[in-house]
């Protein structure tokens, strides 16, 4: 059996509670002899920042580079607003994204049946919802350059952020929209804003090429991001595989995360290119609610995007879709039983703190290995 080098940076706020809980996952798949997992520990963010006054260390960087997965919890918090912006908790996920060419980010939207009512919207409109969105994420506004601020006298300032797209670029996080989809419904939506933006009229041609050469067999909708934001909303059970830039998936992608009723509950995966010799790929996982640092420390975190972004990591860092199978067949049986952590309470259920979650979790999944 492989053994698989997972370093776990568990960062700010809730961040260390709830990747505890995956550790307790692991800790359990090693015992079992399920799988063979060497974990180490680093620090990001924050904690980071207090200990080397970097966003991410030189050694740290090192050890995600050897890395088989890294696997993520959160970062940044009111404690840090006025680092220098360089060495901002942020900055080391994106130098970790950056670095390990980390280019497609998969945000799975998924709305399980005993949630149904914790959405926003009505149950109808979100009852069975099961949307991957892909966000390229190496590129456009948040690394175009130049990105600066000037100081043009008078009290006026001038900034600028640039969008900047090439052809490869838009190439290789089409393939990935394209590819998921032929594993599920067959349907990829691109978004952009190509009536407004140069870069938009450059994704939507480039999109279009890949779909004719490479996937005609998948069914390609165009939508600008606007109008996709408000279709998420109004009917979002008509996506598949959502494919977008940098900013818009950003801002999507947390759209679709409050379709399920918290953010506290979707994972999330960042992938680089497969390598053609090992094929291998970088890889890293995170949840997508951030440090939350309200609650850090008084158990109310849900850890359910952590385990999920772990199940991710089986399904696409190490080929164990069965398990990562069972892991959310574990999730959603939790679900159904009632519990529930602050986030997602609601009348009739039960409340849980974060560890009561996580071991309800790890019972559930014990029993689909018994």
């Amino acid at each position: 059996m492989a053994t698989h080098k997972l370093l776990l940076l568990p960062g700010d706020g809730i961040g260390p509670e709830v990747m505890a809980e995956v550790q307790r996952v692991i800790d359990w798949l090693n015992a079992q002899g399920i799988a063979r997992f060497e974990t180490e520990q680093g620090l990001v963010g924050g904690s980071a920042y207090d200990a080397h006054k970097v966003s991410i260390s030189e050694g740290d960087m090192a050890k995600a580079t050897a890395a088989d997965a890294v696997i993520f919890g959160a970062v940044g918090g009111p404690k840090w607003d006025s680092v220098p912006y360089e060495v901002r908790p942020e900055a080391g996920l994106l130098r970790l994204r950056k670095d390990l060419g980390l280019f497609a980010n998969l945000r799975p939207a998924v709305c399980y049946p005993a949630l149904a009512d914790a959405s926003s919207l009505k149950r109808e409109a979100v009852e069975g919802l099961d949307i991957m969105i892909v966000r390229e994420l190496t590129g456009g506004v948040y690394f175009g350059e130049p990105k600066t601020i000037t100081d043009l006298g008078n009290g006026q300032k001038r900034a600028v952020d640039t969008q900047v797209y090439d052809t490869y670029e838009i190439e290789r996080i089409g393939r990935v929209a394209f590819d998921l989809a032929r594993k599920r419904r067959n349907k990829v939506t691109s978004m952009e804003k190509r009536n407004v933006m140069k870069s938009g009229v450059l994704w939507n041609e480039v999109m279009t090429q890949v779909h004719a050469r490479e996937y005609k067999d998948v069914t390609l909708e165009h939508q600008l991001a606007d109008s996709g934001g408000m279709n998420l909303v109004k009917a979002p059970k008509q996506f598949d595989v959502i494919v977008t830039d940098n900013l818009f998936g950003d801002m999507l992608s947390d759209i679709a995360a409050m379709l399920t009723g918290s953010l506290g509950m979707l994972p999330s995966a960042s992938l680089g290119e497969v390598d053609s010799k090992t094929r291998k790929r970088r890889s890293l996982f995170e949840p997508v609610h951030g440090s939350a640092p309200d609650i850090a420390g008084k158990g109310l975190a849900n850890p359910i995007a952590m385990i999920s972004s772990f199940g991710m990591a089986l399904r696409y860092s190490f080929d164990m879709g069965d398990l990562a199978d069972k892991v959310d067949a574990a999730i959603a049986a939790v679900l159904a039983s009632g519990l529930r952590t602050a986030d997602i309470k609601s009348e009739g259920t039960t409340s849980a703190s974060t560890t009561q979650m996580g071991e309800a979790i790890l019972k559930e999944l014990q029993k689909l290995h018994a």
